[in-house]
Formats: C-alpha cells, structure tokens, sequence
C-alpha cells in the first residue's frame, strides 16, 4: 500500500471549530495605551515556556484597535486589559464587547488600572465578567508571571470541559441516526474528540477504517473517518487533506499487516477487527509517553466503535436485502413478457434522474427509486392470454389490462411500510393523466402524486425507447415527438419539459442502462 493509495479523507466540517486546531503557543493579548506596559509584559515571558510552549504576546494600544483585532482572533487565552485608554471606560466597553458582542466567555480577562479610583474594585468585580483585578503598581514581574500562569491553566481546563462538551453533543446528534454513514462519521469524530480531550493529548490524532479487507488486501483503501490537528483536513474547502508523514504510514501498514495493536512510547496504532471482518485503526501521538491507563481506555474506545460498525453493517445488509426483493419483485411482474427484461431498473433509474433535477432531496430520491420500481407490479394478476397477446388488443382486453393499476394498489396498500405506501401510489395512479383522461380514478394535474407522474414520464420514455412483444422500438426523434405531443395532456409538462430540455444527458444515461440488456 503506498501513501497515495492507502488513505481517502472523509468529508469534514467541523474544521472551523478554533479550540480543535493544534495550539503551538499560548496567545496573549496586551491592551493598554502605555508602550512602557507592552515591553516589560514581553520581557517578562520572553523566554518562558508552560507546558512545553512558548508564551505569544499580542499588542493593542486602544479600545477600537482591540475589537478589530478580537474579531478575528479567537485563540487568545488571555486579555491583559487597562481601563483607561482613549476613554475613560474603554476597557470596560471592551469586556462588555468580548462576552457580549463576541460571546467568547473562554478568555480570561485580567483588568490592570493605574487609577484604581476611576473603577472601583467591587463596582466593576459586580458588574463585567472579567476574571482578575490588578492595580499596575502591585504587579511587579513575579506577581505578573503568577497571574497569568494561574490564568493560563484556568483556560486551559475550560477548553478542556469545552471540548468534553462539544465531544458528547456531537456523539448525542449523532446517535439518533447512528446506522447512517454520515453520523456514524459524526459519532466517531465526536468520540474521538472526547478522547483527545479526557487523555489530555495534543489534537493531532486520527481514526479510520477499511473495510473489506479479507477481498482487497493489496488493494485496500484505508478511509479517514475523523482527524484532529496537522492530520486534519484545510480549513478552506479548496484545500485538501493535511499531509501524513511516511513514518506514520509505515506505522499504519505494519498494523494491518500484522493484525496487531502497537503501542510505543508516545504514539499508539490501536488495530481492531469487529466480527463482519472491518479493520478498523486509530493511531494516536503526544509528547510524552502514554500509561497502560491510557492504552486501556483507547482499547476500550475501538472496541465499542467496532461493534458500532458491526451495527451499521447489519443494517446495511438489512437494506441492500430490501432493495434486491423490490427489484426481484417488479422484474417477477415484468419478466413474464421477455422484452421488457430490466425495464423495472431502467424505469427506477430514468425517475431518480427525474427526480433529481426536480430537485428532490435524497432520501426522497431512494424512495423514489424503490417505489417507482413496484410500478407494474399488478400485471401479476393479468392472464398471459392478454398480457402477452402480440396483436392489438380489443376493448375488452385494454380493459382488463387497465386493471393492473387497481391490482397493484390493492397488493400493496396494506403494509404500514411509508415506501411500500409509496409504491402503491404509484402503482395506482402511474396511468393517470395530467388533463383527467387516465385511470382508474380520472385524476388530474397535482391531485396525482408527483412520484406517479414522474414514474409515468420514466415509464412511457423506456417503453417507447424499447422493442416489446407488438413493436419495435420507436426511433428517437418519434419517441421525443411524442412526449412532446403529449406534454399537458398525458404528462405533467415540466416534467417533460425537464427530460427533452436535457435529451443529450437522457440518451446517454440511457446508452448506460442498456448494458443491462
């Protein structure tokens, strides 16, 4: 497995999210109108570090630039604020602004005042939400370096509970849709988060799955579900996946290839079979070394998300069973006149397309390709004598075939099932016509169900398109002719409209579904 093959970023958005971007240095910010103030706050934390980083000192010298330079950074830890500047209440308004206006109640706000008189102590502890006062002439360099180092840890554990708590949200959302592939990318990027936060590491940190390995082992494709930190996607859209250094990679290959977990000072490649035979990684890395604690808990962690992905998969094999007795169902009805083989899945495929530039959401779109697959599923109960005749049928005998429509309604209205509902609907009224002329019931216009009219366009466009027992095909200039013809008495006419205005994009769809043949 090479780097360009071995791994595919899932879609990520939440990369906006400033507390998850990896932190190379505490951000400080300096608001006072004194210069002499900036250069001894940098003297003071010029060669400090906490915790393995160096302190950043960040300089405005009134109330507006600081709003301005606030609004785009949204990383400080702490604002070393003085009261007094261009006003007399500037910094006051500037809390006001950065836990009102900004609603950041993240950073810690140290007020620092050479006129102690001008703001009192307790009228302004009372009533701004700031986290420390200071008068400048009590605050010599070792006071300064306590109190920001306090204040420091204090943001710190905040952003600490404020992950946890994104964490869990993200894992609550998720969990009501938790057997769909996009929450479950959800489910897993919020546990990971929680984990990233309880264990206290940096956020570079990533897990993925490939599935299907016991098939595709040379050729497996390893797919990132969710990455924090240098592993995380761009920021911008356009930007694509962070890149991943060789040595992880090697890491990652000899996991899979030895099937084992492999955990080494500080950095962890936890390997994690579930039971339908999906491979699933989480490499994990921080400066100092991990504890059997800690090892324990992301083994735990993989565990529990195996057993997710054995969930989705069962459900997923549920659905694709579904599906093929649908389909088995509507070629069964179809299959008795050996021309019309595959006619349901071309059917199913010219709605969806229908549907799709109707501008449907998807959920509907799976509907609609499931449902409009039952169409004719009332031909069951017609005899071959008429369904097979290869002469024109008398009146008697388009009367019996009209009551395929009934039929299917009546096979399928009982079910509780919303698509199986779907499809009787369509079944019943797919011969219906937009001016009142159709049947069983002569309905008009949008009293038919839109899924029926678009199942009728699809239907009448592959029948007329396709050789069947009393005809050849149609050639296509004759099949878009009439289509046209009948747009606003037989069909709905943006419907119509939809498929000869893209006739190119249709032909070649349908040059595809012929394969079928």
């Amino acid at each position: 497995m090479s780097n360009s093959d071995l791994m595919v970023f899932a879609d990520d958005r939440q990369g906006n999210e400033v507390l998850r971007r990896p932190m190379d240095s505490w951000q400080i910010l300096v608001v006072d109108d004194e210069e002499d103030v900036h250069r001894v706050t940098r003297l003071v934390f010029k060669d400090v570090r906490f915790l393995g980083k160096p302190i950043r000192i960040h300089g405005c010298h009134s109330r507006s630039e600081a709003e301005q330079f606030l609004s785009t950074h949204s990383d400080i830890a702490i604002v070393l604020l003085d009261v007094v500047m261009e006003e007399e209440n500037a910094g006051l308004r500037l809390v006001r602004y950065i836990r009102e206006t900004l609603g950041n109640s993240m950073v810690r706000i140290i007020l620092r005042t050479g006129q102690p008189g001008q703001a009192p102590e307790t009228e302004v502890v009372l009533q701004y939400d700031i986290n420390d006062y200071k008068c400048k002439t009590e605050l010599t360099s070792e006071k300064l370096f306590t109190t920001v180092i306090a204040a420091l840890r204090s943001w710190r554990d905040m952003v600490t509970i404020d992950r946890s708590k994104k964490g869990l949200e993200r894992i609550i959302q998720a969990s009501a849709g938790i057997f769909e592939a996009q929450s479950l990318r959800e489910f897993v990027s919020g546990v990971l988060m929680q984990l990233v936060s309880m264990l206290g590491l940096e956020n570079d940190a990533l897990y993925c799955h490939t599935s299907g390995f016991s098939a595709t082992n040379e050729n497996g494709e390893l797919r990132v579900l969710a990455a924090t930190g240098k592993y995380e996607n761009g920021q911008r859209q356009d930007q694509g996946p962070a890149p991943i250094p060789d040595a992880v990679f090697g890491l990652i290959e000899q996991a899979v290839r030895e099937k084992r977990t492999i955990a080494e000072k500080n950095y962890y490649i936890g390997f994690f079979r579930s039971k339908n035979g999906v491979e699933n990684i989480i490499y994990l890395e921080r400066m100092e070394d991990f504890d059997q604690w800690e090892k324990n808990l992301i083994d735990i962690f993989c565990s529990n998300v195996a057993i997710a992905f054995d969930n989705i998969y069962l459900n997923q094999e549920i659905e694709e069973t579904q599906k093929e007795i649908i389909f088995t169902l509507g070629e069964i009805a179809e299959g008795r006149s050996p021309e019309t083989q595959h006619h349901v899945q071309r059917v199913s495929e010219y709605s969806v397309w229908l549907g799709r530039k109707l501008g449907l959401p998807d959920k509907d779109l799976e509907t609609l390709r499931l449902a409009s697959a039952m169409h004719d599923i009332g031909k069951l109960a017609i005899p071959d004598a008429v369904l097979l005749k290869p002469d024109r049928l008398s009146t008697s005998e388009r009367a019996e075939i009209q009551k395929h429509a009934p039929a299917g309604e009546e096979m399928l209205r009982f079910s509780k099932r919303s698509l199986i509902r779907v499809a009787a609907r369509i079944a019943a009224q797919h011969h219906e016509n937009w001016d009142g002329s159709g049947y069983p019931h002569g309905l008009a216009g949008e009293a038919i169900d839109l899924f029926a009219r678009i199942t009728a366009v699809a239907d009448v466009f592959d029948a007329l398109s396709s050789d069947r027992v009393y005809r050849k095909a149609l050639p296509p200039d004759e099949v878009e002719a009439y289509m046209r013809e009948q747009s606003g008495h037989q069909f709905d006419p943006a419907i119509v409209s939809l498929l000869l205005d893209n006739i190119a994009e249709v032909r070649r769809l349908g040059e595809n579904l012929a394969r079928l043949d």
